[in-house]
Formats: structure tokens, sequence, C-alpha cells
């Protein structure tokens, strides 16, 4: 094991082909086309003349997937569950509590939206008071005449 992978990877290539990743991974190519038969998650890519182009995440993949091999001593079906393994506490909220949440906020908006006195809606005191500053303001422009919008 010469240089560090890492430091190959480093370079602004998109993509490389399977043999340059065997190089950077420091393994044969057949190894590469068994990984990408055993895991799902290892798919790279093929050319207009079926080449495999790996981008820079498949190949950091590759490498995770040596080091827990060759370093870590995993099996395949080590490596494939802990690719494959999905959060498990994942919690599901159900409709009812969505709607109790909803119903909850509508209220709290309600509210929210109540004049001080508790009487009428804010909403509908600033229409109130917008139409009479424009109803204020058009009676200023025309001289006194009152015109409704």
């Amino acid at each position: 094991m010469g240089s560090s992978p890492q430091k190959k990877l480093v370079t602004d290539k998109l993509f490389y082909k399977i043999g340059e990743v065997s190089n950077i991974a420091e393994v044969e190519p057949h190894v590469l086309r068994y990984w990408e038969s055993e895991f799902s998650f290892l798919k790279p890519r093929k050319n207009k003349t079926g080449q495999r182009v790996y981008s820079r995440k498949d190949v950091e993949q590759v490498l995770k997937v040596r080091d827990l091999l060759y370093k870590e001593k995993y099996t395949i079906a080590g490596v494939r569950n802990k690719f494959e393994k999905k959060p498990q506490n994942r919690r599901t909220i159900s409709i009812q509590t969505i709607q109790g949440i909803k119903k909850k906020l509508k209220e709290i908006l309600n509210t929210l939206n109540r004049s001080p006195d508790g009487k009428r809606p804010r909403s509908a005191l600033k229409k109130k008071e917008t139409a009479k500053k424009k109803t204020r303001e058009t009676t200023e422009e025309n001289g006194g005449a009152r015109l409704f919008l």
C-alpha cells in the first residue's frame, strides 16, 4: 500500500474510469466489478461505449467499502448491512395528531387576530381603517365630494 488514496482523489475530475478507481483504491478492476454485483449502492454509470464511469461519490463509496473489508475486517454481508441500514427510530405521526395540531394553530391564529376588546377580528378593523383613509383621501382630492370605492 503506497501513497494515500485520499491524496490521489483531490483532483478536480468529475468522472473516473475503472482503471483509475482501481489505482486509487488499490484493488484490481475485477474486484470493483464484483463489488458492484454485491452492493446495490455501487452502480457507476456507463458511457456511450459501455465503460464504467465513476463519480466522486462512487469513488468515496469504493474507498469506504475497501476500508470496511480490508482494514476493519467486515464480511460482504456486514458491509451490505452497514450501508443499507436505515434509521430505526423514525416515528410516524397519525393523521389525527396532525389534525389536532392544525386545529390548535387555527385557534391561536384566531385569538391573535381578535381586537383587544375581543369584539371584532383585527383584520376587520384594519380593513375598516383602510377604507376610511381611502375615503378621506378621495374626499380631499375632489374638493369635498365623497366617492365610494
